[in-house]
């Protein structure tokens, strides 16, 4: 952005700390036209398209990633009237993250401040202010979500009520709150999750909830991370690379849920941020904050919940549904160990479908199971218990399943919901 631009071209992120303003309008970026996204094979063959002359970012991991906070850091020198520092502040960030735009904005406000009053918001000369007035509603948009989730931080200690029973081979969890931007990264130690890291996201163009192939919006409900993949294997649109979901999970596809490829990646080179809703349905990050979590998340066993907005509760209040949810699990397995094909069927629900298989087939695949296993213990491994509620409530339940006498066994997934008051398994398979 040329240096008179930025003078003249005013936004009103200041004046929005000041006044309390709040601007509704729809930000959305430009995205390249794409249908499925290419496997990495295909992705390696595709030449990267020429970017545009910018100002490249300078090599300072340290400074970048703590980009928000530094901005940050200048709204609270502008509240407390500290203009001058402010501006200071304010130079050495776009110096050192050039294509952090509205970063770049907020400088020049501050320029502006020192030659005139600043009257209006986008006080910009006619011919650019109307060139320019989807933009500049873009970044009052992203300014108000970053500035939000600065003034309304979760309570101490609480977790999205989502996470039900993670075991301590899920190192990480992450959850997404699609109403704030925001996405929150959780580490799982001796004393359970724990709320390390929180960023700017962008989400869907048209929101969150997404029902069909190309609806431009980011879905709802519980994932996990299938894959990593790095930049090598994508084109520089993805940026610092991607951590592709499981999207459409079973639940979905028993809603008729379409759609394919929802990622969490990062973005071009020529840019930092991209507007809060401006995905085809994937979640943006920041690549120095995409590259944070590239370095410490597991494909697999990280959960990833997408919520229009999290609901969040203590630990102490979700104990009484683990245990009670532990204990419907164990029966399940007592059953099962048990070799009384009529009382493992009942946790099943009658609409179960698990690939060609309806509950008669399902019937009778247990029971051909049971009849090889009679006898035999089973163990469940690293019981992971995930909630969600939108048309129904829902279960999402990972476990590795041991027979006895045995050291390892295969890894599975359960879909649970609520019919007629009780818990039934409508979905189980193996994953991996």
């Amino acid at each position: 952005m040329k240096y008179e631009f930025r003078r003249t071209l005013v936004s009103a992120v200041l004046l929005t700390l000041a006044w309390g303003l709040n601007s509704g309008a729809m930000a959305r970026d430009t995205e390249p036209a794409k249908g499925k996204k290419p496997t990495p094979a295909v992705v390696n063959a595709t030449k990267k398209p020429a970017l545009p002359p910018v100002v490249a970012p300078r090599a300072l991991p340290r400074q970048s990633a703590s980009a928000e906070a530094r901005l940050l850091e200048i709204y609270r020198l502008v509240g407390h009237a500290q203009t001058d520092m402010a501006l200071a502040k304010a130079e050495a960030l776009v110096r050192d993250v050039p294509n952090f735009q509205l970063a770049q904005l907020v400088y020049g406000d501050l320029l502006m401040a020192r030659t005139q009053a600043l009257p209006t918001m986008g006080n910009a000369p006619a011919s650019l202010a109307g060139r320019a007035q989807e933009r500049l509603a873009q970044l009052r948009l992203e300014a108000n979500r970053r500035l939000t989730a600065l003034r309304e931080r979760p309570p101490e200690g609480a977790l999205p009520a989502q996470f039900i029973a993670l075991p301590p081979t899920t190192r990480h969890a992450i959850a997404v709150d699609a109403s704030r931007s925001r996405l929150y990264l959780f580490e799982n130690g001796p004393h359970g999750l724990k709320l390390v890291a929180d960023h700017y996201a962008s989400i869907g163009k048209l929101g969150p909830e997404k029902s069909f192939e190309g609806d431009q919006r980011t879905p709802l409900g519980v994932y996990y991370i299938t894959s990593r993949l790095n930049p090598s294997q994508l084109t520089d649109f993805y940026g610092a690379g991607a951590l592709p979901l499981n999207y459409p999970n079973e639940y979905d596809r028993r809603l008729g849920r379409t759609g394919s490829g929802i990622w969490l990646h990062g973005v071009p080179s020529d840019s930092y941020a991209r507007s809060p809703e401006s995905t085809d349905g994937c979640v943006a990050l920041a690549n120095p904050e995409l590259q944070s979590i590239l370095d410490q998340v597991q494909p697999r066993t990280t959960p990833v919940v997408i919520a229009r907005s999290l609901q969040w509760v203590p630990p102490t209040k979700v104990e009484p549904q683990r245990r009670s949810l532990q204990n419907m699990i164990e029966g399940w397995r007592v059953a099962r160990a048990s070799g009384d094909i009529g009382r493992v069927m009942s946790f099943y629900s009658p609409q179960f479908s698990a690939g060609n298989k309806d509950f008669t087939r399902w019937r009778q695949a247990v029971e051909r199971d049971v009849s090889q296993s009679r006898g035999k213990a089973i163990e469940l491994k690293d019981l992971a218990i995930l909630g969600w509620r939108d048309k129904s409530d829902i279960l999402v339940v990972t476990f590795g399943e041991v027979a006895e006498g045995q050291r390892t066994g295969s890894v599975k997934r359960q879909y649970w919901g609520k019919e007629g008051g009780l818990w039934k398994i409508f979905y189980e398979g193996v994953i991996g």
